[in-house]
């Protein structure tokens, strides 16, 4: 294990004192993330966008920034006409990236979808962005979505993606 470090420093993922003995393990999930300067900016939904975190923010209450009124709804029941656009696994995307989003290759454009945690039964509106690979590929999930539909952070959840409607 002590060469975790090593890679992490090299891949340029660790920052000074992100290793603290004290974190809970949701809070060492997200240690080793860049700082919010390096992180590429998305322009998002109003109801799916947050302020980046503070640069000092390193548990999962400080770099969530989303809002109580827009987790309220983004948790909300969407009308009916939404369409399946295939199950994915997920795992925990830049902590530092705000907002609700998930970057999947289920799309070929941006839109707003939604995220379903078939384990959960929770679902939340979040703003799908495309990314390369084939549909069997995996996608990466804001740490804010992770939490609104009940997933773990360190693990990979299998979600269903849908459109709005």
């Amino acid at each position: 294990m002590s060469a975790c470090g090593t890679v992490t420093e090299r891949l340029g993922l660790a920052w000074p004192g992100a290793r603290d003995a004290t974190a809970t393990p949701a809070e060492t999930a997200v240690a080793a993330v860049p700082e919010a300067a390096q992180v590429a900016q998305t322009v998002l939904d109003p109801v799916t966008s947050a302020p980046p975190p503070p640069p000092a923010a390193r548990t999962v209450e400080a770099l969530d920034t989303t809002t109580a009124a827009q987790r309220a709804a983004a948790v909300a029941p969407v009308a009916a006409g939404a369409r399946l656009l295939g199950t994915t696994v997920a795992s925990l995307g830049s902590a530092t990236e705000p907002g609700l989003w998930m970057k999947t290759p289920l799309v070929k454009t941006e839109m707003q979808g939604r995220v379903t945690n078939p384990a959960t039964g929770k679902s939340s509106t979040v703003m799908l962005i495309p990314i390369d690979g084939p549909p069997t590929a995996g996608s990466r999930m804001s740490l804010s979505a992770l939490r609104l539909i009940g997933a773990s952070l360190t693990d990979l959840t299998s979600v269903e993606v849908s459109t709005t409607g």
